[in-house]
């Protein structure tokens, strides 16, 4: 799959039921060796765009369950936060 593939899906939390962002608007964590993706970076959002206090949520690519047409389905046990 590709890049341009991916770009514009919702990234959304199975188990908390809550969309998390849009990849696009979001950073990825690529191995230089491989050309893998490793990890999306998610900047935590406040209302009307503002950063809150400046985290991320970091999802490493194995806890991605499933690619759908139009969303990204994760399942991560809690958020890393940097």
């Amino acid at each position: 799959m590709r890049l341009s593939e991916l770009s514009g899906k919702e990234i959304v939390d199975v188990k908390k039921a809550e969309r998390l962002g849009v990849l696009g608007q979001t950073d990825l964590e690529i191995n230089e060796q491989t050309g893998q993706i490793t990890t999306l970076i998610i900047p935590t959002v406040k209302w009307f765009g503002f950063k809150r206090q400046g985290n991320d949520i970091r999802v490493p690519w194995s806890r991605i369950k499933k690619i759908g047409s139009d969303m990204i389905i994760i399942d991560i046990e809690e958020y890393i936060e940097q």
